[in-house]
């Protein structure tokens, strides 16, 4: 095992044990880039992406760029999987598709994964995203990944 992949699944254990999942996002540069934050809520990850101005893609509405989204939702399912299965193994992404529903204002979005279907080798995984109402999507995705 490489030794990035190491110690991101060792500080995911040290952050099960404690809640503070903040030494786990600092392990992911792109996550800690876009200010993604995690946390357990009810026996579940509640992932969430306070409003930043540079995730911004039209400024004319405000609306968070669509990239920012897609790596959002494609960063939530992969600790989410991690988390849910307790791996020692970063998960690789086979496919990822993406619906956007609405437009996403410039405020906190919301996230939470559900693991649809998982094997010994592929694990599927819904993501919804939302920000004033979660019975209003703002995007839905669903992903394959390989598990070693």
């Amino acid at each position: 095992m490489r030794t990035a992949e190491s110690l991101l699944i060792q500080t995911l254990h040290a952050a099960k044990d404690s809640g503070d999942y903040t030494g786990i996002i600092e392990q992911i540069p792109y996550a800690q880039l876009l200010g993604v934050q995690m946390q357990e809520e009810n026996d579940n990850l509640l992932f969430l992406l306070p409003f930043h101005e540079r995730n911004v893609g039209n400024t004319k509405l405000p609306a968070l760029h669509g990239g920012v989204i897609g790596g959002f939702l494609e960063n939530a399912a992969l600790l989410h999987l991690m988390w849910a299965r307790e791996s020692n193994e970063v998960p690789r992404t086979v496919d990822f598709s993406l619906d956007y529903l609405r437009s996403g204002k410039p405020q906190t979005l919301y996230a939470q994964c559900e693991i649809t279907k998982q094997g010994k080798r592929v694990a599927n995984v819904l993501m919804t995203a939302w920000q004033d109402d979660r019975s209003k999507p703002t995007a839905v995705a669903r992903a394959h990944f390989l598990l070693s």
